[in-house]
């Protein structure tokens, strides 16, 4: 039985690109989250592998964060940047033994790639390849999803958070990482196409509650962590959007580099990332406004199962400090900044 086949008979609703949308229940999954753990499939996210004893130095070279210092299993957050340190993706870079893997968001395989591909200069010996196709990426979140890795591949259960490890799950080959948390604990197994089904079976029967991405995106915002096409995206300097642990201040040139040091050095951004209260749900894109005028942009807008609203914005910094009054949209719905940037930056590590 394939892995659509197996997540249809718990029940799965699935999205075009088949990614499950939800099992049914999505006050339950969101409630899994905090009191035990949920499985979710993130294949349509970004899988990348280089090779090449260039290709850590590539990296280094055109993203904002030191990698270079990356020993074998340890793996580090870093952006790519225009030329005027605007977002083009944020990823994650892992070392193993014989390669990188990188890490980035739904459906930018293609896109980094080529991106990639195109940052390869003569004499470089780098060669990078998209995993997407012959893997599956399951994601683990909430505070007994070390349980579950103990239970299912107990060699990985004492990984710190950006470490990885070879290892197996039901026979079968897997990279198990442990990443930053949006509800207590972030685990990411990448296992090989012909036993995903096999492994998300053994998570779940392991005690994994199976979720969809309707419920993924609501922790997402919840959390502050920014999103492919939401808050990444080039309308943004990466520190705009609360992303400080993917950039160095001290590692030598990168593209945009001047830009965003000059931003920090001054520590006076044109825009900053908050978490806002919605008396109602708004669709975004939606412009946020003080007095009439426009400060800003609602990014992301969702509504928990359980009612509860959540939503994230890119406002001046002068409108930013928690309890500031706002209202978004064409309709004017009221609202207010729930957090400050410091801790939307501390949500994000």
């Amino acid at each position: 039985m394939d892995l659509n086949a197996v997540q249809a008979e718990q029940g799965a609703v699935f999205a075009p690109d088949q990614i499950p949308l939800h099992f049914g229940d999505q006050l339950a999954e969101y409630r899994a989250a905090f009191e035990n753990v949920i499985l979710l499939d993130r294949s349509h996210e970004a899988r990348l592998e280089m090779t090449g004893s260039s290709a850590l130095d590539l990296i280094q070279r055109i993203s904002t964060n030191d990698v270079a210092t990356l020993v074998e299993s340890q793996g580090r957050p870093t952006v790519f940047t225009n030329a005027i340190a605007r977002i083009l993706d944020r990823i994650e870079v892992f070392r193993q033994t014989d390669k990188l893997f990188i890490l980035g968001g739904p459906g930018r395989s293609t896109p980094l790639r080529a991106y990639l591909q195109r940052n390869i200069f003569f004499g470089d010996d780098a060669r990078v390849q998209d995993a997407a196709p012959s893997t599956r990426q399951f994601d683990l979140h909430g505070p007994a999803a070390q349980t579950i890795i103990k239970a299912a591949a107990p060699d990985a259960a004492d990984l710190n958070i950006y470490e990885g490890r070879a290892t197996t799950i039901a026979d079968a080959p897997v990279y198990i990482m442990r990443r930053p948390p949006i509800t207590e604990q972030h685990w990411t197994i990448i296992a090989p196409i012909e036993q995903a089904a096999a492994i998300w079976t053994t998570l779940t029967e392991a005690g994994a509650q199976p979720a969809g991405s309707l419920i993924y995106n609501v922790l997402r915002v919840r959390a502050g962590l920014p999103s492919v096409g939401r808050e990444l995206s080039e309308q943004y300097i990466p520190l705009e959007v609360g992303l400080w642990d993917a950039v160095s201040f001290s590692k030598g040139c990168y593209t945009g580099q001047e830009i965003i040091a000059r931003m920090e050095s001054r520590n006076r951004l044109a825009k900053t990332l908050v978490a806002i209260q919605l008396d109602a749900r708004v669709d975004v894109p939606a412009a946020v406004y003080v007095d009439g005028r426009s400060v800003g942009q609602l990014t992301s807008s969702v509504a928990a199962p359980d009612g509860e609203i959540f939503a994230l914005a890119v406002v001046k910094p002068d409108y930013a400090e928690a309890g500031q009054l706002l209202t978004v949209g064409d309709d004017h719905v009221a609202a207010q900044v729930k957090a400050a940037p410091e801790a939307i930056r501390r949500q994000i590590r």
